[in-house]
């Protein structure tokens, strides 16, 4: 595949390289030689200097003969303006790389629709989800969110005093926005059925609109969970993704704020967390705030070396968890050294999200619920599928498949037997793996 990238910076270089890496062939664009001399002397790629938001330049990177343009310059606006021109001069496919919530949101108006533009990236928000991801359930073997934070996906073991135990899955009462997706019982997973009857010690995965899946998680624990103190430093949008992706019952949230502005700000947009006004790199809050008792210590301001200070100084004063967010990958070999258990890094999460997006045709592999066995899978939609216009209840499945959840014009919901299909829907299904005929097939895309 021909992908032109615009931006030669931390996200355009990694994609570049591992793009490059996949067998895609890759022309990169900068106004800075010196980037590009960089990018030339370690990856195999084509480089032009020149400005992205000028067509010809475009042009003379074949932009209209690609199939994939990513604008990944550090300014927005640019960006939009780079990809929407990339789409008129007729890239196949095209993405931009966005910081600000404004435009990822779509807060007054759809960018990307109204500028012609396949997807939106967004370093920060897939991060704040990826470590969203590893704390919303500790003893988890899979956590998957769909959806931008929308639809949720667990797994995890039923607990022997559950009230699901011993039950077939029909006389469960889940909320209406619920599906058991998958269950593993003595080390073979298979996809559930009606007369499908849960065991206690199960391996269940669990998908569920955000608003009910705590309602449906507690059907299959025997006792109440403790909430887990996770204390945050820094109030960049990353750190609001990361509360609103923390919202439940089970995390009690701190963010540690140095603008008093932005704190006061915070305590308004966020009620359900504790915001404090203080410098991270004073001592006196990590004693104040008692760090020995957080569960979860989380590092994610602009700069990468406070967030290394600040998270081992954590984990050496009892948190039982650090993370750190870095932006650039120099540090990265020094975590081990000072008792960081995980990095996070906006540039590799946005990098996976467009291998992800590269998948081509209508039934895109999303995840794996068992190695070999159980996968969730991404259905497309288009006017000409034979299911467009007939109720989920009226499509038989040649084998045990899971519809968990439907896509349509930006909203996001776990369908019912009585809702119907339509043109431009995307489709989220469980199923077993190697499934794209079936599915192509099934739902006639």
């Amino acid at each position: 595949m021909d992908v032109v990238i615009c931006g030669a910076g931390e996200v355009g270089h990694h994609a570049a390289e591992v793009l490059a890496a996949d067998g895609h062939n890759i022309t990169l664009i900068d106004l800075a030689p010196e980037k590009l001399a960089a990018a030339e002397e370690s990856l195999d790629v084509h480089t032009l200097t020149g400005n992205g938001a000028h067509a010809d330049v475009l042009r003379e990177a074949g932009v209209h003969s690609a199939q994939l343009f990513i604008a990944a310059t550090n300014v927005d606006e640019i960006n939009l303006l780079t990809a929407a021109l990339a789409k008129s001069v007729g890239v196949r496919r095209c993405g931009a790389r966005v910081h600000h919530s404004a435009y990822f949101e779509q807060r007054g108006l759809d960018y990307a629709h109204q500028l012609n533009i396949d997807h939106l990236v967004c370093p920060e928000y897939t991060t704040a989800v990826a470590i969203a991801q590893t704390l919303r359930n500790p003893g988890a073997m899979a956590v998957e969110r769909f959806a931008r934070g929308r639809i949720e996906m667990q797994q995890f073991q039923v607990s022997r005093d559950a009230k699901v135990v011993d039950r077939r899955l029909a006389d469960l009462d889940l909320p209406g926005g619920s599906r058991l997706a998958s269950i593993g019982r003595n080390g073979t997973f298979f996809i559930p059925t009606a007369d499908t009857i849960v065991r206690a010690e199960d391996i269940v995965t669990l998908v569920g609109d955000v608003k009910h899946f705590d309602q449906a998680h507690r059907f299959f624990l025997g006792k109440k969970m403790r909430r887990r103190i996770v204390t945050i430093i820094g109030g960049t949008a990353m750190g609001v993704w990361l509360c609103r992706a923390l919202h439940s019952n089970n995390f009690a949230v701190k963010i540690v704020v140095a603008d008093p502005a932005r704190a006061e700000e915070l305590s308004n947009k966020l009620d359900w967390v504790t915001v404090f006004c203080a410098d991270p790199g004073e001592q006196s809050i990590y004693d104040e705030e008692q760090i020995h008792q957080t569960d979860v210590f989380v590092a994610l301001s602009d700069e990468d070396e406070r967030n290394i200070l600040a998270a081992a100084r954590a984990k050496s004063l009892g948190a039982k968890s650090a993370i750190a967010v870095l932006q650039q990958s120099t540090y990265l070999h020094l975590l081990e050294h000072v008792g960081i258990d995980r990095a996070f890094s906006p540039r590799v999460t946005a990098v996976a999200q467009l291998r992800h997006w590269l998948q081509d045709g209508p039934v895109r592999h999303l995840a794996s619920l068992a190695t070999d066995v159980a996968d969730i899978y991404e259905v497309h939609l288009d006017a000409g599928a034979k299911v467009v216009d007939h109720t989920l209840r009226e499509i038989i499945f040649p084998e045990p498949i899971i519809v968990t959840a439907i896509e349509r014009e930006g909203d996001v919901f776990v369908p019912g037997a009585s809702d119907t299909f339509q043109a431009g829907d995307t489709v989220v299904v469980a199923g077993r793996t190697n499934l794209h005929k079936v599915l192509r097939k099934t739902f006639g895309v």
